[in-house]
């Protein structure tokens, strides 16, 4: 991520050289081959079939792209990609940490820290503010420490403003590189100001204030462009902008960007003055990260674990939900066991039971998977979410009958077929109906209900579910088994 020095001075009352980064690289998408490698890719690839050479290696890859630069960190062992770093540029190597995954990286800081702790300093100094602050976050408090008092005084006091706020926060996503224009400049003050400070690509508008520093509006550079001279800023910008405070919760920060289409959104303390600015390169990142808590929550793993995670933390996040779903499995085993002596009278219950409680379940992971993200982007209302689950549970039941009634004709006929009465095609055909009814009702109720005791709603979800739908499907199919058990014993 391109990047000024953090040493360059701030001051919340003067327009403030605070260039924002993005995060993304400046290649042009090739649309007509969007995938074919780069040049520079494909003399990486040849370097990494022979002997790496960590100074002709950094070279190769400081030409590529830094989304591709990381991957290739990536596929290094973690000794190899910290020599590498060394060897680079500080700004190439800055911008390929920046995309790496967040433990390889921490690996790498590690390693520097201990071999060339004055590298690891420049590569945090060289990023923008909101990515060197979520690195330092995730370091252990002495390496953490270590580094902020080897780095400029401006530097480690800006970061260590932005890691005040929790990393799920807008403050902790913020970043305090954007450049500002004072209300009161004229058209002329400003286009020279711009002039001498860089933009980031891709920024169509700047944040206006006042002398104090509160956020005044934004002007369009556009229409600073197309203004007379003498015209002042505060007359063309436009006013009453949307802003956020800083313990914004990171998910709603993110729907603000989806429901409006922003590419930056203000933050402003409580007497409203500018402290940072979130982007949309954040809130892209915001969104594939809690994508893949939900996906993690919903099977109880843990909501920070990640493909190089260490066994302590994958350890740590999964063994208790399997501890939890030990104990809801013996639910649905203490249904059977009451039945057993059924069982045993009819084998058959036993190869018919499995199949009516995965179909259950998938209806219900079905709905369970529609009304968490429904839940997610807000899509619906609290006073109207009986009528989600009511359409739901219609889907179930509609389902159900469908299923159950050509499965229920195929057992009737086999059992026909071996001389039995056709009733267990009937108790089939009844049990997959009520259970496909009752795995949509449940899926779409139990996130809504997680919600509304205020707590994650994809926390461990298919776990209950599962112990929802097998529990009461054992004793739906098997309740109903009894009750006709005496026709279905007849010969």
């Amino acid at each position: 991520m391109n990047a000024d020095s953090l040493d360059q001075p701030t001051n919340p009352i003067d327009p403030i050289d605070t260039s924002s980064s993005d995060g993304s690289s400046d290649a042009v998408l090739d649309i007509d081959n969007p995938i074919e490698p780069t040049q520079e890719d494909r003399r990486v690839a040849a370097l990494m079939e022979h002997s790496i050479d960590a100074a002709t290696f950094a070279g190769a890859v400081e030409q590529q792209e830094p989304a591709d630069a990381a991957e290739t960190l990536e596929s290094l062992r973690p000794s190899e990609a910290s020599d590498v770093i060394s060897e680079m540029e500080v700004e190439a190597a800055a911008d390929a940490l920046v995309h790496m995954q967040v433990p390889l990286a921490l690996s790498i800081i590690g390693d520097l820290i201990e071999e060339s702790p004055a590298t690891a300093v420049r590569l945090l100094e060289e990023m923008a503010p909101d990515d060197a602050t979520d690195l330092l976050q995730r370091l252990p408090a002495r390496e953490r420490d270590r580094l902020l008092g080897s780095m400029s005084t401006t530097g480690a006091r800006r970061l260590r403003e932005l890691m005040v706020y929790p990393p799920h926060t807008a403050g902790g996503l913020m970043t305090t590189h954007y450049l500002t224009l004072r209300d009161t400049m004229s058209v002329i003050e400003a286009t020279e100001w711009i002039r001498h400070h860089e933009v980031a690509d891709g920024q169509e508008s700047l944040w206006v204030i006042d002398r104090k520093g509160h956020l005044v509006g934004n002007a369009p550079l556009r229409r600073i462009l197309l203004a007379k001279s003498h015209d002042r800023i505060g007359d063309l910008c436009t006013r009453n902008v949307d802003a956020v405070p800083p313990e914004t919760d990171r998910e709603a920060v993110a729907r603000q960007f989806e429901k409006y289409d922003y590419l930056s959104l203000p933050v402003v303390d409580a007497e409203g003055r500018l402290i940072g600015v979130v982007t949309v390169d954040d809130v892209i990142d915001i969104i594939r990260a809690e994508h893949t808590e939900d996906a993690h929550r919903m099977v109880g793993a843990g909501s920070d674990e990640a493909v190089w995670s260490t066994l302590g933390v994958k350890w740590r996040g999964r063994f208790p939900w399997l501890i939890v779903n030990l104990f809801t499995s013996c639910i649905a085993a203490l249904v059977v066991l009451h039945y057993d002596s059924l069982i045993g009278q009819i084998a058959l219950l036993a190869v018919i039971m499995p199949v009516i409680a995965n179909q259950s379940g998938n209806a219900g992971q079905q709905s369970l998977a529609v009304t968490l993200r429904a839940l997610v982007v807000g899509d619906i209302r609290p006073h109207r979410a009986w009528i989600h689950i009511m359409r739901e549970s219609l889907v179930g039941l509609i389902n159900g009958v469908i299923c159950g009634v050509l499965v229920g004709a195929v057992v009737a006929i086999l059992q026909v077929a071996a001389g039995q009465t056709w009733h267990l095609g009937l108790v089939v055909s009844l049990s997959m109906t009520c259970t496909l009814t009752i795995g949509c009702l449940w899926g779409a109720t139990l996130p809504i209900l997680m919600s509304r005791l205020g707590y994650d709603p994809a926390t461990a979800s298919t776990i209950f579910l599962t112990m929802v739908t097998d529990s009461l499907s054992f004793f739906v199919f098997l309740a109903l088994a009894g009750l006709f058990s005496h026709w279905i014993l007849a010969q």
